[in-house]
């Protein structure tokens, strides 16, 4: 198998045009007649324009990636290690150009980018550890001279659709350990984000010295080869990051028609961030803030809810408005700036909506400021009702919604009150009751006096219930993107 480039850094991605698809190890136009126009969704700016991708480019990604991905999977583990190495060189020394890329087309904050960045970095640093941490194991067997092997292998080829809230790391947290463990990967990347959701992923790989179809990036509208990406009949996992309503029609697919595949889902949140009495209110404010404001609080993990147990209620409240009311917000491009814009208008509308719902409902607008363009300044709504709308769905913007709790049982019966269950967590001084009551929330993770927005690359990362299916990171994505195959050795 030839590779598609050298280990020598060009001079930058500006040298290397991404305004095209990446299909099969070539860089052309799709075949679809419809033309994305990638904007900056801070001033309007055109980012690219690329011709989207058809169902025959689809199918040609596809087929590709299943002959790609043989050749791969038998390829010594060390050669697919240094891939992976040198794909996160590429990373560090592009970090520059990557975190424009992520502020312009994105609306990421500088301060966002750099954390997404680091946090792609981490996942690839990871997974080049996956290729010789890959085990198989022996079993005795009931059946005399019988040995039982089970064998893990890649599971083929991995299809991603990917978001655009951090495009370049939750594409990465599925690309990297798929590629590493012998699968071919084709995405999907967000229309607002097909850049840094694909194209440079595409870009770095094949100067990381990929082979040619082991990966591909077609950036397509969902209308025309959304359904066809999930039920195509080569992709044996679909990893899917997005909302819980697309996310069940994903699973619908792909575990529904006439190709079952695996999924992994991580999908939507609603994230609490309890305050018990004993807490250390400081630190509480600090995490609060950040955890509700970073990148205008589009993060599946943002807190959502901020749930106060009632001696503390007040004191709280005051002290979170005024911590937030001197919040950076406008140009994403400016140092020091938090809240930047939302990613597009129909983003901005539900946040008109939601704004206008918690006044409607009753809740006390402890903090609000002018919209200008996208950018929707810091919103504090006290005296939320578990009942309202604010407090019930899944807000992608910078609002938040702040609960009194009577006592601890009702902090804890209010933080499970809902159908999400992605992250969450607690502050107080006593570490013992914080661990307790962790333990108790339905939820994937839960931090102890620290804000919900966590990735570490080598711990599980996932959901309960309506957030999501399976774990990313570390030995759980070992699991994801894997299969075991039973072979039983009889000595005649």
């Amino acid at each position: 198998m030839t590779t598609t480039a050298t280990s020598e850094t060009t001079a930058s991605f500006a040298d290397q045009p991404v305004d095209r698809q990446f299909i099969a190890g070539q860089w052309r136009e799709g075949r679809s007649e419809r033309v994305l126009t990638d904007t900056n969704p801070f001033d309007d700016t055109t980012v690219a324009t690329i011709r989207q991708a058809s169902k025959e480019d689809l199918d040609e990604a596809y087929r590709t990636a299943e002959q790609a991905q043989r050749e791969w999977a038998a390829t010594a583990p060390n050669k697919r290690a240094g891939v992976l190495r040198r794909a996160a060189e590429i990373l560090q020394e592009r970090r520059g150009e990557i975190v424009d890329w992520l502020v312009r087309e994105g609306g990421s904050t500088v301060l966002k980018a750099n954390i997404e960045v680091s946090l792609a970095l981490g996942i690839t640093r990871e997974a080049a550890s996956f290729p010789s941490r890959v085990h198989g194991r022996l079993f005795d067997s009931n059946t005399p001279n019988r040995e039982m092997r089970v064998y893990k292998k890649p599971v083929g080829v991995v299809g991603v659709i990917s978001p655009w809230n951090f495009p370049l790391h939750l594409s990465q947290r599925s690309v990297a350990p798929a590629l590493a463990l012998g699968n071919a990967v084709v995405i999907k990347p967000a229309s607002d984000t097909p850049v840094t959701g694909g194209l440079l992923l595409a870009r770095i790989f094949e100067e990381a010295g990929l082979p040619a179809g082991v990966l591909s990036v077609v950036v397509g509208a969902g209308s025309e080869i959304g359904d066809d990406f999930v039920a195509h009949p080569v992709p044996r996992l679909i990893s899917f990051t997005g909302s819980t309503p697309v996310g069940k029609h994903v699973g619908s697919l792909a575990t529904g028609g006439d190709h079952l595949k695996k999924v992994a889902l991580e999908l939507g949140g609603n994230a609490p961030l309890v305050v018990l009495d004993d807490a250390d209110l400081d630190a509480a404010v600090e995490q609060a803030v950040t955890g509700t404001f970073l990148h205008s609080g589009q993060i599946c993990m943002a807190v959502n809810r901020i749930i106060v147990q009632a001696p503390v209620y007040d004191e709280f409240v005051d002290r979170f408005a005024e911590a937030a009311k001197n919040v950076s917000y406008g140009d994403p491009a400016q140092e020091g700036t938090l809240v930047g814009p939302v990613v597009n208008d129909s983003q901005l509308d539900g946040l008109k909506d939601k704004i206008n719902w918690a006044r409607e409902a009753g809740a006390r607008v402890v903090l609000d400021g002018e919209i200008e363009g996208r950018v929707v300044p810091p919103h504090v709504f006290a005296d939320v009702t578990p009942d309202m709308e604010i407090a019930r769905e899944e807000i992608f913007g910078p609002l938040v919604a702040v609960l009194r709790a009577e006592d601890e049982e009702h902090a804890l019966a209010l933080a499970n009150d809902h159908e999400f269950g992605l992250s969450s967590s607690v502050f107080t001084q006593d570490l013992g009751r914080g661990l307790q009551f962790a333990q108790q929330v339905q939820a994937g993770m839960t931090f102890i006096n620290e804000m919900t927005v966590q990735d570490e690359a080598h711990v599980a990362f996932g959901g309960e219930r309506n957030s999501g299916l399976g774990r990313f990171n570390g030995e759980w994505a070992i699991e994801e993107f894997t299969t075991d195959h039973t072979i039983g050795v009889t000595q005649l």
